[in-house]
């Protein structure tokens, strides 16, 4: 994967869509409030791509 994607944390309004579509990458981190890429390989770039297009407040990107 050439492409790896991040989350501005402060954006992150903790809604969880990001973690539904795309488990394999994404986790809700309660004890901070926000959600976490743990694994950036976890699923291919159209999946990840698919969870940045759902994000209603548009807080992950392509690094």
């Amino acid at each position: 994967m050439s492409r790896t994607p991040v989350i501005h944390e402060e954006d992150c309004i903790f809604c969880g869509a990001c973690a539904e579509v795309c488990p394999g990458v994404f986790v809700l981190n309660e004890s901070l409030g926000w959600a976490m890429v743990m694994h950036p390989e976890g699923e291919s770039e159209e999946k990840i791509q698919e969870a940045i297009d759902i994000c209603p407040v548009h807080c992950i990107d392509w690094e």
